[in-house]
């Protein structure tokens, strides 16, 4: 117990820290940091609406975020959830134009299924090049973010772009307006809130269940553990490694799916960089994982938290008139206090656990 507490208080405590950065950053600007807080709680939480917005904010982090945890389960580091949104935005949309006519309840759950494929096979090339060719993971990942953000601006500037842009001469990089039969239902009127926070977390219910309480689970966990001692039990090491990276992939595809259908505008539009779509989910989400312990139900709270920095950030700005870049700034403090207590929390953990405190607590847990 004492072991999980540690785990759960050390990132905390370091967002208290990028926190308390932020409010000097503030304090630099002339802006009041208490008033910066409440204008953040407020743009975060202050109506139905915004906490809304915050949910359906969170809800990509929440999807990359579960995806990032079976990756890192099974000590394979995906660092393309930039791409593998783009590849199932791009492979849900493609499939809404082909079938605009068929009904909503077939055309929802299609291209969420859709969204699944194309991110699914983004995230299998790394993984099959990591298991069969030893091809580092970061780097193709990387690189992959690059290819999709190229395809999809040639895409959005060609075969599928709205035939009105062509025409006007505007050549804005979008889609025309998709079928309303593919939008998200709403599911409380008056706000944006969308049946695509529920899916968002039941994929990480659904990634948690799989990790341990599926034979998948224990053996994509094995692999993780220890490659050698999986091989020794068994255990096809190289097909765990490329399905750690599909099932993450996949999530992240739903997650494009969702930025796509639970959109206002109903159409895929970028400004020509993977943020311009993606508002950089794919990065935040790998935060928002390592915030939660690498662990798929604790990424849900995590993701809603940053949800609520991203929301909160646009009433900071709003009512302190300070530059939108502090947000941005306050986003990257963040990521860099959070990684940082990573090998803090380790650090802790293994000198408790040497000392013999996690045992004296587990004997006196029994003992009641």
């Amino acid at each position: 117990m004492l072991k999980g507490v540690i785990g759960a208080l050390v990132p905390l405590l370091a967002a208290v820290l990028a926190f308390a950065f932020g409010a000097t950053m503030l304090v630099a600007l002339g802006a009041s940091p208490l008033a910066g807080l409440d204008a953040m709680l407020d743009g975060a939480f202050g109506s139905g609406s915004r906490i809304a917005a915050t949910a359906v904010k969170a809800t990509p982090l929440i999807l990359v975020g579960a995806g990032i945890t079976i990756a890192f389960r099974t000590s394979v580091i995906n660092i393309g959830g930039e791409g593998q949104i783009i590849a199932g935005a791009l492979m849900s949309t493609v499939v809404a134009l082909s079938f605009p006519d068929l009904p909503a309840v077939i055309l929802v759950p299609l291209v969420l299924l859709s969204g699944a494929v194309g991110g699914g096979i983004l995230g299998a090339i790394p993984g099959a090049l990591k298991a069969y060719a030893s091809v580092n993971e970061i780097l193709s990942t990387i690189m992959l973010n690059l290819v999709m953000v190229q395809f999809m601006n040639f895409l959005l500037r060609g075969p599928i772009m709205d035939p009105f842009e062509l025409e006007a001469g505007t050549r804005i990089p979008q889609t025309q307006r998709l079928s309303d039969n593919a939008a998200l239902p709403t599911m409380i009127e008056g706000t944006r809130l969308h049946v695509g926070v529920p899916v968002a977390i039941a994929a990480a219910v659904a990634a948690y269940l799989i990790l341990w309480r599926t034979p998948t689970g224990f053996r994509l966990r094995a692999v993780g553990h220890s490659p050698e001692a999986a091989r020794a039990a068994g255990i096809n090491v190289k097909r765990n490694i490329t399905l750690a990276m599909t099932l993450s992939g996949s999530l992240g595809g739903i997650a494009g799916a969702i930025l796509v259908f639970g959109s206002e505008g109903q159409r895929m539009v970028t400004d020509g960089s993977a943020a311009g779509f993606t508002g950089s989910a794919g990065f935040n989400g790998i935060v928002a994982a390592l915030f939660g312990g690498l662990h798929p139900l604790w990424t849900i709270p995590s993701a809603m938290l940053f949800g609520a920095l991203l929301t909160g950030a646009t009433q900071l700005q709003r009512v302190l008139q300070v530059p939108a870049a502090l947000a941005v700034a306050l986003n990257g403090i963040i990521v860099i206090f959070v990684i940082s207590s990573t090998p803090v929390r380790g650090w802790l953990q293994r000198s408790l656990a040497d000392s013999g405190l996690f045992n004296r607590s587990s004997d006196s847990a029994g003992a009641d």
